[in-house]
């Protein structure tokens, strides 16, 4: 009954913030069947609040033929984009530099579309007043690779070589390490810094939704196992357009988006305070997601994380026929 009534709510949420988009689902009905209903997405509960509207789409999935949608905790490693390359999901809403890694490394994926700009921000105690004030500090990490991926390219971008200039500590709780002068700055998405505004800790050294480059690129990008879209390309462009459909409630009815996402488990209480305010949603029409992944791959290159030549990622690992197509239907 509470996820009936969860669904209810955001339903009535779709009616009365996005009125154009609850026609939409005429427009799936004119195309062939799906030729599946079953979809895997990657679910990391109250820890990445950025994908809040795929948390929330599961109604607007459904409306696309979507009927069997699974929310994946866990898999064969400690990502979602390990997950996706062990094929235990079938979508992944991730960093671009986690699909450009997985497409060096031969993993079978497509990346489709750009989603957003700007959930990631750098923090940095009082005394740090730029990127380069780092040298000497100690920044925390969660321990992922995906993050030191982040850090390095970030830092490498202004000078600063991450092997030598500053060290980075472990720790499961970034903003606390922060506080206590464990660390001089951490780099993070939603909530953590929600979190430390709240607390009134530190200040922005980056913010990727506004700071040139990284506000000209998107923070996550959607990909799809290569057998997914190669096997069920009506499915694809659908489970695309229910997410994107979710993307676009963001800026027309955050509060719905937000409701749905935290009342069933998977956001932080911070969610409302991101979609307003610290993540641009509006911009998946606008950018191209050619250009961020280029962009990513050769930073990669640059930092010595992957050998694979730019292009050779693009040719390799995506494919934007979805994408195009979605941007004519979906012009506002």
């Amino acid at each position: 009954m509470h996820i009936i009534q969860n669904r209810r709510r955001f339903m009535a949420g779709i009616a009365a913030g996005a009125a154009g988009l609850v026609a939409a689902p005429r427009l799936a009905l004119a195309e062939p069947a799906s030729e599946t209903t079953r979809v895997r997405l990657p679910v990391f509960a109250k820890v990445s609040d950025c994908q809040s509207p795929m948390y929330a789409a599961t109604e607007l999935l459904h409306a696309e033929g979507l009927t069997d949608v699974e929310f994946v905790s866990s898999g064969t490693g400690p990502d979602s984009s390990d997950w996706i390359g062990h094929g235990e999901i079938d979508f992944d809403w991730n960093y671009p530099l986690a699909h450009v890694l997985n497409i060096a490394k031969g993993a079978p994926i497509k990346v489709l579309t750009g989603l957003h700009v700007g959930c990631l921000e750098l923090i940095a105690n009082d005394p740090v007043v730029g990127i380069p004030d780092l040298k000497g500090k100690t920044v925390g990490v969660d321990g992922s690779t995906i993050q030191y991926l982040l850090l390095n390219v970030m830092s490498s971008y202004v000078g600063l070589d991450p092997a030598k200039d500053f060290e980075t500590l472990v720790t499961p709780d970034a903003v606390q390490s922060l506080a206590e002068g464990k660390i001089d700055a951490f780099l993070g998405g939603p909530p953590t810094p929600q979190q430390a505004r709240e607390r009134k800790l530190g200040h922005v050294l980056v913010s990727t939704a506004i700071d040139k480059p990284w506000s000209q690129y998107f923070c996550c990008m959607l990909a799809s196992t290569a057998d997914y879209a190669g096997r069920y390309p009506i499915a694809t462009k659908r489970v695309m357009r229910a997410l994107l459909k979710a993307v676009d409630l963001c800026i027309t009815n955050p509060e719905a988006v937000a409701k749905s996402a935290v009342d069933i488990g998977y956001a932080s209480n911070y969610t409302l305070q991101a979609i307003r305010s610290d993540i641009r949603y509006d911009k998946w029409r606008e950018y191209d997601p050619e250009d961020s992944l280029r962009f990513y791959a050769l930073r990669m290159q640059e930092t010595n994380a992957v050998t694979m030549r730019p292009q050779e990622v693009l040719d390799r690992g995506t494919d934007w026929r979805f994408i195009k197509e979605l941007k004519r239907e979906m012009k506002t």
